[in-house]
């Protein structure tokens, strides 16, 4: 994964907006930043550059002591979300205190979103793993949504590792990539991206510069 700079948002929806040529699409609304560098790692002192920033303020007396102390040398307050961003370039234009907004993106840019799924809790094989289930005709007694045979009473003695059954569905981290940045809101912080992203409504997304667009525009660049 190429390490660049992104941003740490709050999903607050969806939506629809018009474009140009009159025509509708859904979008994801994404309150993203801004976000002040709690920390800066340079590769001189810690092996790599990366930028840590933070995210949704948070009172300083519910933060413990540890962090506390971080917070208070970066002199930015104390925030529920801290990430890292590792990036390839070097970070001198950044020092800690310094804020990264929504001007980081742009209209058409094509990004990468990650965020934490919906969970759906304990479901069985036909939702989790679309199997078709059993048929409904004569002679099926209570079976329908079944997942069938696991396993063998002979050889080899044991279900094997990996084999699709029911259990915990969903609250996994998820990235979408490859999505297009349709309006960017600088006074109100927001940017609007096309179609879905994963998670629920206030939840934590990170937003980063797409790696296979860019990928793949490298590759063309060195065959023309």
């Amino acid at each position: 994964m190429e390490k660049t700079l992104g941003l740490v948002g709050k999903k607050l929806g969806m939506t629809q907006i018009f474009l140009e040529d009159g025509s509708v699409v859904p979008v994801t609304v994404v309150e993203a930043g801004p976000c002040p560098v709690v920390q800066k790692k340079t590769k001189k002192k810690d092996g790599y550059n990366a930028l840590q920033l933070g995210f949704f303020a948070k009172k300083e007396q519910r933060v413990n002591k540890p962090l506390s102390g971080h917070f208070k040398k970066a002199g930015t307050g104390a925030f529920y979300l801290l990430k890292e961003f590792r990036v390839e370039e070097e970070i001198e234009g950044y020092e800690p205190g310094q804020r990264v907004d929504v001007t980081l993106f742009k209209s058409g840019d094509i990004v990468d979103v990650t965020g934490l799924s919906k969970g759906k809790g304990f479901t069985g094989v036909m939702k989790r793993h679309g199997f078709h289930g059993s048929p409904g005709s004569h002679g099926t007694h209570e079976y329908f949504r079944h997942g069938g045979s696991v396993s063998s009473a002979t050889f080899p003695h044991h279900v094997f590792k990996g084999k699709r059954m029911p259990g915990h569905h969903g609250n996994q981290k998820v990235t979408i990539q490859n999505i297009k940045v349709l309006e960017v809101r600088e006074d109100q912080n927001l940017i609007f991206l096309r179609g879905g992203i994963p998670g629920s409504p206030n939840g934590w997304v990170l937003i980063r510069s797409a790696t296979k667009k860019k990928a793949a525009a490298s590759v063309l660049g060195r065959a023309g």
